[in-house]
């Protein structure tokens, strides 16, 4: 937190990005960085933000926020951006 304070959702988001983009299912579609930061913002464009400015602030919201259905309403936003940065990326060949 060396701003001050930390969104926890982009830090949820961005470590299910990667883990995704690992996947068998998407590792047809651009591995760029700039794709993968166009799918990591807008999945958080349409996910709340959570944050804090303390470390046990951040502890207590991830607890919060990393559960199965969580991760499972996360994943479905990061899915849909997938697709959506997949079939319109914004990056130069």
């Amino acid at each position: 937190m060396e701003k001050g304070f930390t969104n926890v959702m982009e830090e949820i988001v961005t470590t299910l990005v990667k883990i995704a983009m690992l996947s068998p299912d998407y590792q047809t579609f651009c591995q760029c960085k700039k794709c993968r930061n166009d799918i990591i913002s807008l999945s958080l464009n349409g996910l709340p933000n959570h944050y804090v400015t303390t470390k046990e602030g951040r502890d207590m919201v991830f607890e919060s926020l990393n559960t199965y259905d969580n991760r499972k309403w996360i994943n479905k936003r990061i899915i849909s951006a997938i697709h959506l940065v997949g079939k319109y990326p914004k990056h130069v060949k």
